[in-house]
Order: C-alpha cells, then sequence, then structure tokens
C-alpha cells in the first residue's frame, strides 16, 4: 500500500464499500487501494473524482479506490510526485510547468506524471456580481480579488491572465487566496468584488452564489488575454471557450473565456496493466461515470488523448490503440 502523508483530507467517496479479493495463495486479503487527488469540494474535481473512484473500485478487480479532497492541481502533482495518490486531476498549464520542473515547481522538481485521459476543459471563470462596476479583467485594478487557493491551479492562470491584462497582482489589486465556496461567501458579504476560478461549468459554488437572493452573478470575459498567454506560454495550453448565459441563473450574457485542458494522470511507476485496467473501465462503464456531473459526461474516446501537456502512460496508450483512437496509428 503506497503511503499517504500529508494529504489535506481523507474523504470516503459515498456508497464505497470495503472491496476484498483472493490472495494469489488462496487467502483472503485487502484489495489494492489507490486515492484519487481532486479538488475542493465546492468544484467539478470532487465530484468527479468521486465517480472515477467509483467506476475503479466497482470495476476493476482487486482495486479500491478513493477520492480526496485536496487544494487543487499543485498540490496534486506533488502528491502524486512524492506517491502519496495514485491519481490526480491536473491542470494542463499547471502539468506543463510540472513536468519541466519550472514556476511553482522550480524548488519541488519535475513531476514524472503520466496522461490517462483528458477529461475536459476547465474554463477560467472570472466571477463578481452586477453593480460592481466590473466589465473587463482591466477592471481589477484596486479591487480585493481572490486569486484562488494556494496550491491550486486556478491560481496559477488567475496569475498569468492578469499578466496578461497588465496587472501586477501584488501590487494593482488586493490580492486574497480563497478556495471557491470561501470565495463565494466572502463576495456575498461584500469582502471581495471579485474572484478567479478554474472549474468546469456548471460550479456548484457558483450556482449557489447566482441562486442568492439580491445578488445578480457576472462572468467577466476574459478572452482578450488569449494572444498573450499562448504567445508566451504556448499555443496549445490556452484556447477560446464561450460559457452561455443560461450557464447560471441571472447571467446577462455570454463570457468569453480561457480554456485548458484537464488531464487524470498518474505516476509514471504505475504499472502498465493498472493503468490499461483503470482506462478501459472508464470508457466501458462512461454510463455511471456520465450520472456524476455532465461534464464527466463529455469523456470521449476521441477527446481523451488529444490536450495533454505530459506523454501518455503506456497502459492507457494501449488501450486506446486497441480501441483505433490513438493519433498517428
Amino acid at each position: 500500500m503506497m503511503k499517504r502523508v500529508g494529504l489535506s483530507a481523507w474523504l470516503p467517496v459515498a456508497l464505497l464499500g470495503l472491496v476484498v479479493a483472493c490472495s494469489p495463495q488462496g487467502g483472503e486479503g485487502l484489495a489494492q487501494r489507490l486515492s484519487v487527488a481532486t479538488g475542493g469540494t465546492g468544484g467539478v474535481y470532487y465530484p468527479y473524482g468521486g465517480g472515477i473512484a467509483q467506476v475503479i473500485s466497482d470495476h476493476v478487480e482487486g482495486v479500491e479506490a478513493t477520492a480526496e479532497v485536496t487544494a487543487g492541481t499543485v498540490d496534486n502533482l506533488k502528491f502524486l510526485a512524492n506517491q502519496d495518490a495514485d491519481l490526480a486531476f491536473a491542470l494542463a498549464d499547471s502539468l506543463d510547468d510540472a513536468a519541466a520542473g519550472r514556476g511553482v515547481f522550480a524548488e519541488f522538481g519535475a513531476v514524472p506524471a503520466r496522461a490517462i485521459a483528458v477529461l475536459y476543459d476547465n474554463l477560467n471563470q472570472l466571477v463578481t456580481v452586477e453593480g460592481k462596476g466590473i466589465d473587463t479583467v482591466a477592471d481589477l485594478r484596486d479591487r480585493v480579488v481572490s486569486t484562488g487557493a494556494p496550491g491550486s491551479g486556478t491560481e496559477i492562470t488567475a496569475m498569468r491572465v492578469l499578466e496578461a491584462a497588465g496587472l501586477r497582482p501584488d501590487t494593482d489589486i488586493r490580492q486574497q487566496s480563497l478556495g471557491v465556496s470561501e470565495s463565494v461567501d466572502a463576495l456575498k458579504d461584500d469582502k471581495i468584488d471579485a474572484f478567479f476560478w478554474s472549474g468546469g461549468i456548471p460550479t456548484g459554488a457558483v450556482l449557489d452564489l447566482a441562486s442568492t437572493p439580491g445578488r445578480t452573478v457576472k462572468l467577466v470575459s476574459n478572452a482578450d488575454t488569449l494572444p498573450f498567454l499562448q504567445e508566451h506560454h504556448g499555443s496549445s495550453v490556452y484556447h477560446g471557450v464561450t460559457i452561455p448565459r443560461i450557464t447560471y441563473p441571472g447571467m446577462v450574457d455570454d463570457a468569453e473565456v480561457i480554456g485548458v485542458a484537464n488531464v487524470l494522470v498518474a505516476h509514471e511507476a504505475m504499472s502498465e496493466d493498472l493503468a490499461y485496467r483503470i482506462t478501459k473501465a472508464l470508457f466501458e462503464h462512461h454510463d455511471q461515470l456520465g450520472a456524476v456531473h455532465a461534464e464527466a459526461a463529455k469523456l470521449s474516446l476521441e477527446s481523451a488523448v488529444v490536450g495533454s501537456t505530459v506523454p501518455f502512460h503506456a497502459g492507457a496508450i494501449r488501450y486506446y490503440r486497441e480501441q483505433n483512437v490513438w493519433p498517428g496509428d
């Protein structure tokens, strides 16, 4: 069993039972236990990760998986590198830095992550409420803004978007570092003016804000920063996405935002057989996974192999080749 030291929380996914398997010697023993590093409870990573853990526990023989609450991508990748987690959700831009050992990973070192599947797009949502006078990223100057929880991919993307808009987080805004649920509470209480959140849609915490009486949610378009981001961080990492105004109650306009791929990754040391069986289970039981969240329903063989900023695990590649979707085959 892999060690699990330093994780911010250890919460069993609802309905996960104890899986008992027979040992090769004929005796009974506990199944191999895997952890899935996800994110905060107010976002998409945690319920999606819970769904993945459930599928693995139900359909990968001899394996029990558990989803864990974490601060997000950066911490997830550090847990993975230390083998305190076995699978992790990661934003492609942070994953790119982790693989190269740069940025926030410069002192930590390179992370030996391998992709299992590209899951869906995280959308960089700049959230405020009507009446704040915030229509562009540049309007955040001198405002109180949450840039995401420390150790999250949201924080990395937010810093880059601010830079692209000509703002320095340390001097041009009054920065807070809150997770999405805490950001929503702070915005409700007028303790902040806006917050960044990189997540799927709809995000539960933002839905909560949109449903608050006396508050009209507003998503600020930030796609005008895309040329800068692509020039400085690579054209394959960032792309433009439209969030339809029907996504959250009260939205008046569509929001044009920055999109970044979410990747399910494993440590390179995971066995090829285990990675293969996990990948196979996710697609053969996609209906079960898709029932967890709208973003999980988007997983497809064709999209799963496009958009990762690290190489794919050999076990995953084996499955995709069997399905005739591996690029170049």
